[in-house]
C-alpha cells in the first residue's frame, strides 16, 4: 500500500472523528450495487471506498466541508453563513457542489448514485441528518454519500471493465 499524505490522513482522522467508519461507507456503496454485482461483498465495496479516499481532490472536500461543519457547531461563522450551514438550509448548495467535486473523480454515473442516495438516506446517512442531536453535518452526509456513489461509479466502471475483457 502506498503511503499515506498528511492530507490523506487527516481526511481520514476528521471523517472518523465525526462518527463515520471505512465500513459505513462500504455500506452505502453495497446498498447503490448490490442489484447489479452477484457476486458483490463489503470487501470489494471496502476496496473501493479506500481507493476514492486516496485521491487529493476528495482529501480537499473532505477537509473543507467539515472544517466548516465543526465551525458552525461552535457557533463560529460570521451571519448569515452560520445559520445556513447550521439549520442546513435546502437551497444553499454549497456542500452539495463539495460533493459533486468528489463524484465527477469517476464519471458520470456517479451522478446518479449519489442523487440516489441522496434522496433515500440509508445507513449512516439518516443518522448524519438526524439535526437532534446538536451536531452539524450539513458537509459531511454529502461528502459521505459523494464517497459513496464515487466507489459506486468505480466499481461499476471496473465490473464492466472486467466483462470487456472476459
Amino acid at each position: 500500500m502506498a503511503k499515506t499524505s498528511e492530507l490523506e490522513k487527516k481526511a481520514r482522522d476528521l471523517i472518523s472523528e465525526r462518527g463515520v467508519s471505512i465500513d459505513h461507507i462500504a455500506e452505502l456503496v453495497y446498498y447503490l450495487q448490490s442489484a447489479y454485482h452477484d457476486d458483490l461483498n463489503l470487501e470489494l465495496c471496502r476496496e473501493n471506498v479506500e481507493k476514492v479516499l486516496g485521491k487529493r481532490e476528495v482529501q480537499n472536500a473532505i477537509i473543507t466541508g467539515i472544517q466548516l461543519d465543526i465551525l458552525a457547531e461552535k457557533k463560529q461563522l460570521e451571519e448569515p453563513l452560520q445559520e445556513i450551514i447550521e439549520k442546513d438550509e435546502g437551497l444553499y448548495g454549497i456542500d452539495e457542489v463539495i460533493a459533486l467535486s468528489i463524484i465527477n473523480v469517476y464519471g458520470s454515473i456517479g451522478f446518479t448514485n449519489y442523487g440516489y442516495i441522496d434522496k433515500q438516506k440509508p445507513g449512516i446517512l439518516k443518522k448524519l441528518n438526524d439535526k437532534s442531536s446538536g451536531e452539524v453535518h450539513t458537509f459531511l452526509d454529502d461528502i459521505v454519500g459523494a464517497i459513496a456513489a464515487a466507489a459506486s461509479s468505480r466499481l461499476a466502471h471496473t465490473y464492466a471493465e472486467e466483462m470487456e475483457n472476459d
